[in-house]
């Protein structure tokens, strides 16, 4: 069921949606070479808490506060001491904050130093992905309307789009109705309606589209064992503009 937010929700989402944007620019500088995925997991941990909220992957057993996923990860990469960001990779922070109650959503993939020219058109594409997918949506389109304009930029550039998992509506829970496919498709197709909050997350694979689940039945990696980037906004929409209310640079929107 498709649950319309009323003014009061959106308000809190809204806030919830600041934080984290807030969260992204204290943490993207972070990730160097160096650094563990756990590290910069504590770092949003650190800041969500301090500043009244928690993480929202706690409503889904996720064991971490942000999934970070890296190079061929295409989606909830688990925090580990063990893994050490290098030179050259791409780091996706998929990040999402419980701020009394009302839930924000986010993906922000980081290149980290000197990033191969292919991996760096793949991050731009997706980037363009997720801005034709918010350009798309509006009230009064339809969700496929966002699906195709995803697909068809991810085509247009040799790109494997990722068909397995995809973008949700959000706010009061972490993953609501309706679904929100990268690419064409059957099933459910409703139109877009003021009061919807979706999150649009295009995940965009370097070669194939196809996916696998790792042994920890968390991790989705690529499975070419190529790389993947993945983009991910929250929006609300009303009668006449969709508002970006993860935008990083909010406040000189205000």
């Amino acid at each position: 069921m498709i649950r319309l937010k009323n003014e009061k929700e959106i308000e809190g989402i809204r806030r919830s949606c600041h934080l984290l944007a807030d969260m992204f620019n204290m943490v993207i500088p972070e990730v160097k070479p160096g650094i563990s995925t756990k590290e910069i997991d504590e770092l949003c941990k650190k800041f969500m808490l301090s500043h009244g909220g928690k993480p929202a992957w706690y409503r889904e057993n996720f064991p971490g506060a942000a999934c970070i996923s890296v190079n061929e990860e295409v989606i909830h990469g688990i925090p580990s001491k063990k893994r050490i960001i290098q030179d050259g990779d791409i780091v996706s922070l998929d990040v999402g904050i419980d701020l009394d109650g009302y839930i924000s959503d986010s993906t922000h993939t980081v290149m980290v130093g000197n990033v191969k020219p292919e991996w760096k058109k793949l991050v731009e594409v997706t980037r363009e992905c997720l801005a034709a997918g918010i350009a798309a949506c509006i009230a009064g389109n339809r969700i496929s309307d966002i699906s195709n304009a995803v697909n068809n930029i991810a085509v247009k550039n040799g790109y494997g789009v990722v068909y397995d998992y995809c973008g949700h509506g959000v706010g009061l829970d972490v993953h609501e109705d309706p679904n929100i496919p990268n690419c064409p498709g059957i099933g459910p197709n409703p139109r877009i309606q003021t009061g919807m909050v979706l999150a649009v997350e295009p995940m965009i694979n370097l070669g194939t589209a196809d996916v696998l689940l790792e042994d920890n039945e968390w991790t989705v990696i690529t499975a070419d064992g190529k790389a993947s980037a993945h983009e991910e906004h929250t929006l609300a929409v009303f009668a006449d503009h969709t508002e970006i209310l993860t935008d990083l640079d909010y406040k000189k929107q205000s």
